[in-house]
């Protein structure tokens, strides 16, 4: 029976043109196991995102299977991307343009985004002067193009695309995401650090650090973690271990706490890494209306159990649905997002904002909302507002010793005045009486004489 299912099925695939099948999710979520699976199943094909490789698949009535890459990467290869959007990751280029020599040979923020305005005002009014990356490749496209990159952003529109890209190279592109609760997720990201280390990842980071940075060691020279393939996750966390001497990497005190807070801190990049490669689907695929998006089905991998039927199942039928021409029973994850529902950024009409309470700039709504609504600015808030209460309650305090110094005064002046009075009235009270002494001396001496 699943023998003639199988033959009905292939049969279906070499009648039709084949979807572009992409499977996205977090690391550790399954993306590989899911992509061997339905290969078999219906005769598709993993590639390593190649968009010609993809039309030879097409072309030959195979499925491509696109799985894994870096996420814009893959966007790349469903949309037509005629240059990558301001907001998007940095410029992968073999050669060296004059502007990254400048960027060595230390040209000020200032200095960039003021040519910048010279030549691509538009763009340089919603990039902020300290985003240097991305005035920097702004700068690249206009040398590189000969046109401003504003412009090159506002063709893309017109051609069907949105300020992210161009058109759905394919119309018949599909996305299965792999979802997974976030504690589970975790624990099984940190199981698989484990089992890397278990498999010698220490000893293959001597070994390469060992090779590689000898000559930068011994010139003294910092360690770029911004660049190529020390970008990856691991370098920068096992910095401080890998540049100890080799015997106090093996020390019992220094060494080994170097070494556990080097594994920690490679379980939280790689968590945080998760995260981000999860908001980048939900932000880029499921909450966009203003561009064309393949539909995005959302299969749970939680349970690794119910990986047959939640997973694999359920994603057998979606694709098997579209090959029929059906729509899947399964419904997509971003088929209910309307424009209410959407956090659209359109830089055409982003707007420069300024924020009072933390004194900076923010270049466009996106920023802006998620500024406002941040962890940081309101704890500056409530900070500020914290100062403000203990100023103001400092200003009472002072106001009321003011007004009670003032009574005071008042009060000391009321008794002086009248102390003063009584004085007087004794003063004269004395002279009444030395002048009846007086007439009483004059009276004697008369009567004598």
């Amino acid at each position: 029976m699943a023998e003639s299912q199988c033959q009905a099925e292939c049969a279906i695939m070499s009648s039709r043109v084949q979807p572009i099948l992409v499977i996205l999710g977090a690391t550790g979520t399954g993306k590989s196991k899911l992509g061997i699976e339905l290969a078999r199943r219906f005769r598709g094909e993993i590639i390593s995102a190649d968009s010609m490789q993809i039309d030879r698949l097409v072309k030959s009535a195979k499925m491509p299977i696109i799985v894994g890459g870096t996420n814009y990467y893959i966007e790349s290869l469903i949309w037509k991307v005629l240059v990558d959007n301001p907001n998007q990751g940095d410029f992968d280029s073999d050669e060296e343009s004059p502007l990254k020599i400048r960027r060595i040979d230390g040209t000020s923020n200032e200095e960039l985004h003021k040519k910048l305005m010279e030549v691509d005002p538009e763009m340089a009014s919603r990039l902020h002067p300290n985003n240097r990356r991305k005035v920097i490749r702004s700068l690249e496209i206009f040398e590189q193009h000969g046109t401003t990159h504003s412009e090159i952003l506002r063709q893309q529109r017109l051609a069907g695309g949105s300020a992210l890209g161009g058109p759905l190279r394919h119309e018949n592109s599909i996305i299965l995401w792999l979802t997974c609760n976030r504690d589970v997720l975790d624990r099984r990201l940190d199981a698989r650090v484990d089992s890397m280390l278990k498999a010698d990842l220490v000893q293959e980071l001597l070994d390469f650090h060992e090779r590689y940075n000898k000559d930068r060691i011994q010139k003294n020279e910092s360690a770029d973690y911004s660049k190529g393939i020390f970008q990856s996750i691991g370098f920068k966390e096992f910095h401080n271990y890998l540049i100890l001497p080799k015997q106090e990497r093996d020390s019992e005190t220094q060494g080994q706490k170097l070494l556990k807070e080097a594994i920690e801190n490679l379980k939280i990049a790689t968590r945080r890494y998760a995260r981000r490669q999860h908001k980048w689907v939900r932000n880029r695929l499921i909450r966009r209306v203003d561009r064309q998006v393949p539909p995005v089905y959302s299969l749970d991998c939680t349970d690794l159990e119910q990986w047959e039927s939640e997973v694999y199942g359920k994603a057998v039928e979606i694709v098997a649905a579209v090959m029929s021409g059906e729509t899947p029973r399964v419904k997509a994850t971003n088929s209910s997002v309307d424009d209410t529902d959407a956090k659209v950024t359109d830089p055409s009409i982003e707007t420069n904002h300024f924020c009072e309470v933390c004194q900076r700039v923010f270049i466009g709504e996106f920023q802006w909302t998620e500024h406002m609504t941040g962890a940081k600015h309101k704890r500056v808030l409530e900070k500020k507002r914290r100062l403000e209460k203990e100023q103001y309650l400092k200003e009472l305090e002072k106001k009321s010793e003011a007004e009670a110094e003032i009574k005071k005064d008042a009060e000391n002046g009321s008794e002086t005045e009248s102390e003063a009075k009584k004085d007087a009235e004794e003063v004269l009270q004395t002279k009444s009486e030395e002048k009846k002494d007086v007439q009483k001396v004059l009276e004697a001496e008369s009567l004598t004489t």
